[in-house]
């Protein structure tokens, strides 16, 4: 299923369950939406998802259902006063917008108000559900555990460019710290499998770091890079291409090459 499915998936969920629930409200239901980042990272492809979703499941946001959105702006120490914002608004459900620190700080906040989450990250580990097939509490949703075939992706890059002995993995280590232990330990044992010599970790949180990203990766002579699962390098697709396209050229003799 591919990955826009997925979050289409997530709005009908989002409604279909809590809501109905819920039907015995007079007024207006309200969906809290929680999310990490900001809305400019949503508004290309997540938010028309989002919308979809709940027009499949019979909502119009403004018409027959509100929506409270709080954007941490990749401030992320923002996100446990703004899922209490929503707790205290009395919302019928909270979303979140594809990140695991919003779905723990909207776990935290409450034990009653359904919470749906979408992520990449396994949600067992991360603390969010108690098992895949029996969440239990007020936690749902659905993860497309892009972080199991991190060495998947190591892999694949080592097959395009089979003389390199250096790769890199890009990782935002502030927004889901447990998904990027998990994918960097993953990265570096397909590492030692394949015979690789190093692996580098380079880090971005902002998309101001993207630029240097680059840059570290021409001054380390890596010779490919792996973008690991996140909703900032997902939402930035197009300038993470551009980038890759202006400095893999100056890499071109070493057959440098970006896997994602």
């Amino acid at each position: 299923m591919k990955r826009r499915e997925f979050v289409t998936l997530l709005g009908g969920a989002a409604v279909a369950w809590p809501i109905a629930a819920r039907a015995q409200q007079t007024t207006m239901p309200v969906i809290g939406f929680l999310s990490s980042y900001s809305s400019d990272a949503f508004a290309q492809y997540f938010l028309p998802a989002f919308h979809q979703g709940l027009n499949l499941a019979g909502y119009v946001e403004g018409q027959n259902v509100a929506v409270e959105y709080r954007w941490a702006g990749n401030e992320y120490e923002r996100l446990t006063a703004l899922a209490a914002e929503l707790v205290r608004r009395q919302v019928s459900v909270i979303t979140t917008g594809s990140a695991s620190l919003a779905g723990l700080a909207a776990k935290a906040a409450t034990t009653t108000i359904p919470i749906v989450f979408l992520m990449g990250g396994n949600p067992v580990e991360l603390g969010l559900v108690a098992s895949l097939n029996r969440p239990g509490g007020n936690l749902t949703g659905i993860t497309t555990l892009n972080t199991e075939i991190t060495p998947k992706r190591v892999e694949v890059l080592r097959d395009l460019v089979p003389t390199t002995t250096i790769m890199a993995v890009l990782v935002n280590p502030t927004n889901n710290p447990a998904n990027v232990e998990i994918e960097l330990r993953q990265a570096q044992a397909a590492a030692r499998t394949l015979g690789l010599q190093t692996i580098q970790v380079l880090v971005a949180s902002t998309e101001r770091d993207l630029d240097n990203v680059f840059s570290t990766l021409i001054q380390q002579r890596a010779g490919g890079l792996v973008i690991t699962a996140d909703t900032l390098f997902s939402g930035k697709s197009a300038e993470l291409a551009t980038l890759a396209s202006r400095h893999v050229k100056i890499l071109r003799p070493r057959h440098a090459e970006v896997a994602r």
